[in-house]
């Protein structure tokens, strides 16, 4: 039997359920509940500026998605059409396709930590100095790139409906982990899914938790990749570098325009190349060290 291809509009047509849309007043419900907790035992976890600039970006990030869905649509989709097989829409294949997408969310998420051009798309998430619910709303505005590292799930031949779902459950799991409140969980859960522990050492500016814990709904990638650290005491929070404003455009921009200023200073198209796509740490580290060694020729002048 010759594999059924599909269109954008037959998609669309299909009116497929937007589980984060009906999700939404349960999570802005949540971190008000968790706002007003945090407030009344005096814990440090909100800061209202810091909140209604996530607020923002998270609304400004949805309406994007709505108005990018044909094209991120049209990318799986054309992926899809490429290959002669499927893999049928049952119980089981949602089970798979959640673990793949997962996968490749693992590999989308460590690029967008080791690599600067994709680091430029991520960081926006990184930027706030507190860790609670709200912060799962901060979503670059440019992360939409990212389609590119699910081609391979299209090409697994899921069925896109399948793929859709699933790919809307990953992104609503990352909700949850985003809290002080949850502590560690029972071990059989820790060892196996991403947990609000595993993701507050995620979101460290701490030196030994910088890169780590890159999964999304399962924390076995790390375990298997070599990235995983357990909490020990409690993260400190944001960049290593502060940004110091609560304005959405620079949250979503700065190191886009740090990329473009220090491409545009390159010396070389070496360095250039460097500067757009090295390690976003290394290039801070010899950033940091020529600034060091030119206060310190300043000095002995």
């Amino acid at each position: 039997m010759e594999k059924e291809k599909f269109t954008v509009d037959q998609i669309l047509s299909m009116d497929l359920p937007n589980i984060i849309l009906y999700a939404a007043p349960v999570m802005l419900s949540l971190v008000a509940i968790e706002w007003i907790i945090s407030y009344k035992q005096k814990k440090d976890y909100y800061d209202s500026k810091d909140t209604i600039s996530a607020a923002v970006i998270g609304l400004v990030n949805v309406a994007m998605s709505a108005g990018l869905k044909i094209l991120t649509f049209g990318v799986i989709l054309f992926f899809y059409n490429l290959v002669p097989w499927s893999i049928p829409a049952t119980w089981w294949s949602y089970i798979l396709c959640i673990i793949w997408i997962d996968f490749w969310r693992y590999w989308a998420h460590r690029v967008g930590h080791e690599n600067r051009f994709w680091w430029a798309t991520h960081v926006t998430h990184h930027n706030s100095e507190k860790y609670n619910w709200s912060v799962a709303f901060r979503l670059s505005w440019t992360q939409h790139i990212k389609v590119i590292f699910f081609i391979p799930v299209a090409l697994t031949g899921f069925h896109p409906v399948v793929f859709f779902i699933c790919h809307q459950i990953e992104v609503l799991y990352q909700f949850w982990i985003h809290t002080e409140y949850i502590h560690k969980l029972p071990r059989p859960i820790e060892y196996i899914f991403t947990t609000p522990s595993h993701h507050r050492v995620h979101h460290s500016s701490d030196a030994k938790y910088l890169d780590k814990n890159y999964g999304s709904t399962l924390i076995i990638w790390d375990r298997i990749f070599g990235t995983f650290q357990p909490e020990e005491e409690r993260p400190k929070y944001g960049l290593t570098e502060p940004v110091n404003t609560y304005n959405p455009i620079t949250l979503n921009f700065h190191e886009w325009r740090d990329i473009y200023i220090d491409v545009k200073n390159s010396k070389s198209l070496k360095e250039a190349y460097h500067m757009m796509f090295g390690s976003p740490a290394q290039i801070a580290a010899e950033k940091k060290a020529a600034m060091e060694a030119a206060e310190q020729k300043k000095k002995a002048a």
